[in-house]
């Protein structure tokens, strides 16, 4: 295998300064990788329901129209959801972007190769199923763009980030469920968690 990109280095780029970005962190790696780079009261880390990171990324999307909605995801997660690809070709949000960092590695089941590794393109299904634009980034050179498409580019737009499968050291979100859904819930409705859509 070719040199692949840190992921943890990829995901504190996409994360840099990130203001008021709403970020889904999909379960696992994504989430540590997330909250390596700061936990934060306006990501929305998920400690279970695997496949589903893309989908609350959309339901996220379409409540708040005028907030951009980021999703960092694994590929083992986003290729157990591949149908959420077509529901958001479909539903076609301005405002959503995902990032599917890609070890080829099943990280939560033992480490196994996944179906990417065997020549599944996540980023060509994207496409396929009517996302506005599909990249993968592969090398250090191509970070900047893939970053500044999955913060800004019209969505939806789906960024694959080939990352090295390497183990990095754990670094937990919050695992307390409702102190994460109302630290959220205030984070993006304020104080009194009534706020209409964006």
């Amino acid at each position: 295998m070719t040199a692949r990109l840190d992921r943890r280095a990829f995901v504190a780029a996409l994360l840099e300064d990130r203001g008021d970005l709403l970020v889904v962190a999909g379960l696992g790696s994504p989430a540590w990788d997330v909250t390596a780079a700061g936990d934060h009261e306006r990501t929305f880390p998920l400690w279970g329901a695997m496949g589903g990171a893309a989908m609350v990324g959309l339901g996220l999307a379409l409540a708040r129209p005028h907030e951009r909605v980021l999703v960092v995801t694994g590929d083992g997660e986003q290729l157990m959801g591949l149908g959420a690809l077509a529901t958001i070709g479909v539903a076609a949000p301005r405002n959503l972007g995902l990032v599917v960092l890609d070890n080829q590695r099943y990280g939560e089941t033992g480490g196994q190769p996944s179906h990417t590794a065997a020549g599944v393109d996540l980023a060509a299904v994207g496409a396929a199923c009517g996302w506005r634009a599909a990249a993968t980034v592969r090398t250090p050179d191509e970070v900047a763009a893939g970053v500044a498409l999955a913060r800004t580019g019209e969505g939806p737009v789906l960024v694959v980030a080939q990352v090295a499968a390497e183990p990095a050291p754990l670094v937990l979100p919050p695992r307390h469920g409702p102190h994460l859904v109302e630290r959220f819930r205030r984070a993006v409705l304020g104080p009194s968690g009534a706020g209409g859509a964006g």
